[in-house]
């Protein structure tokens, strides 16, 4: 038998415990013991955790599931309470170290410790002017802020699994009133800019349940979207002002609008109007309930991803990470697993990176779905992961690049990559199947002379489609398997 053929039959024939690289052997698992006050209070479910953000003076400010917002000294250990009483808050930003702003449900609220101990003293309504119905699933996520001191938030639909109140906030309209997921005060489905003295922008519409913004080093904002109807699978979307990503139901609440009931446009004209994702994650297989994106803004202190996204998952213990490019004037890109299993839990919620950057906190949440509670951290030890550090699109193909040199005879080998394409439907339905799944074969394979970028021709290349890679065959120079064997690209351009 020839090398390639003996390497990967001793591949396949290996349990796959066995063969995959331990990402614990450069990232240590942490855990952070919560407050003993909502234990006291509501037990261990009380200590879900829906926003992270640190304060100049390295104060972490988390909020919590019944409504808690506290203060931990990581290097003691110590939690103080900050503010209590708030309606579901999921997120939080550190303004100072006096002032935060939460998005709790009925609005973005500013919470000030004006005498400097430790608690805030005003609660103050910062924005409010969106619709609430009184139906649970109309979450209000966020929030973030860019340069320029603006904040953007997302809103989540309605559901037909709940009704609504009789008291409502904001002008009811009937017309997509019970559809699966539905928008029916305003701007439900949006993305909102707030200003700096709390005025409200609609930004873009479009979403479905959007669990997660973010910017990247270039502030290109991002937002995750959820499987569901109208939503083959779930998405990382690139935001631009007056966009419409995809979702029917939000529609009603563009400025001037005219017609009908928007979930009965047909499909045809929907698909002319909407962006396409920048991102798909493809469902059961890397994702089903994305959360938030954040930017490795660490300049190298948390490994070699710099610049790449980091996007949080609910129902796996995973976190993932984005390879993002520009092509054709179009943000897209690849999604790879990060940290996967090993101790960390599912409910990957929220995300934040400690002040010296050599620290992840992730922040876990369930809401009634899959998930958990508490907070862990992810800590790079040093050592240089065996891992794909970027995917590029290419004229007849793709590079991809590795943080370290790699088997030259296996990466050489056609056979060693297992590659398919495939895209998922648009449609009004929940969520879709993998549709025109194909097989693809590389042609050409070239291995740099530093063994770490392997360029690969496809026999064949489509736009606005998934690729999907295999990469179990290959070992690194040292004889050892991939961190992360499995990567999507989503080509919405080809290079021509």
């Amino acid at each position: 038998m020839n090398r390639v053929f003996c390497a990967l039959l001793f591949c396949l024939s290996l349990p796959l415990s066995s063969v995959k690289a331990k990402i614990t052997d450069y990232y240590d698992l942490g855990k952070i013991e919560p407050p003993k006050l909502l234990l006291e209070r509501y037990g261990t479910k009380g200590t879900q955790t829906d926003g992270l953000s640190f304060m100049p003076d390295g104060r972490l400010v988390a909020c919590f599931v019944g409504g808690e917002v506290f203060t931990l000294r990581p290097d003691t250990g110590k939690w103080k309470l900050f503010a209590d009483g708030l309606h579901t808050p999921l997120g939080v930003v550190a303004l100072n170290n006096r002032e935060v702003m939460v998005a709790q449900r009925p609005e973005l609220t500013l919470l000030r410790d004006l005498d400097e101990d430790g608690k805030a003293d005003e609660y103050k309504a910062f924005c409010d002017d969106f619709g609430i119905s009184g139906n649970y699933h109309e979450f209000h996520f966020g929030p973030i802020r860019d340069k320029a001191g603006n904040f953007y938030v997302s809103l989540g639909t309605a559901s037909s699994g709940a009704d609504v109140r009789h008291e409502k906030r904001g002008f009811f309209d009937k017309r997509s009133y019970l559809q699966r997921m539905y928008a029916c005060v305003p701007y439900r489905g949006w993305v909102l800019q707030i200003t700096p003295d709390g005025h409200l922008n609609p930004w873009a519409s479009g979403l479905r349940t959007p669990n997660g913004l973010g910017f990247d080093l270039k502030g290109n904002l991002f937002v995750t979207d959820n499987q569901g109807d109208w939503v083959g699978t779930s998405k990382l979307h690139h935001v631009q002002q007056g966009k419409f990503y995809g979702h029917a139901g939000s529609l009603i609440w563009e400025k001037d609008w005219k017609g009908d009931k928007p979930v009965g446009l047909p499909v045809s004209e929907l698909n002319e109007r909407r962006e396409t994702a920048a991102v798909l994650f493809p469902h059961g297989l890397m994702a089903n309930s994305p959360s938030q994106p954040l930017v490795d803004s660490t300049k190298g202190k948390f490994g070699p991803y710099a610049g790449q996204l980091f996007v949080g998952e609910m129902n796996k213990g995973r976190i993932m990470r984005v390879m993002q490019e520009e092509v054709g004037g179009k943000m897209q890109g690849a999604c790879i697993p990060f940290f996967d299993g090993n101790g960390l839990t599912t409910g990957n919620n929220r995300l934040c990176f400690s002040p010296d950057g050599k620290t992840l906190w992730i922040g876990h949440s369930s809401h009634g779905w899959a998930g958990n509670q508490g907070i862990q951290t992810l800590t790079w030890n040093g050592r240089t992961p065996a891992d794909l550090l970027r995917i590029n699109l290419a004229a007849k193909g793709f590079d991809l690049t590795f943080t370290v040199p790699m088997d030259k005879t296996l990466a050489s080998s056609a056979d060693s990559y297992a590659i398919k394409s495939y895209t998922y439907k648009y449609h009004q339905g929940y969520g879709s199947p993998q549709v025109g799944v194909k097989t693809l074969q590389p042609t050409k394979v070239t291995l740099s002379e530093d063994g770490k970028t392997v360029k690969l021709v496809l026999s064949e290349m489509q736009d606005r489609r998934l690729y999907e890679f295999s990469l179990k065959a290959l070992r690194t120079a040292e004889g050892e398997p991939l961190a992360n064997a499995l990567v999507v690209y989503h080509a919405h351009n080809l290079l021509r």
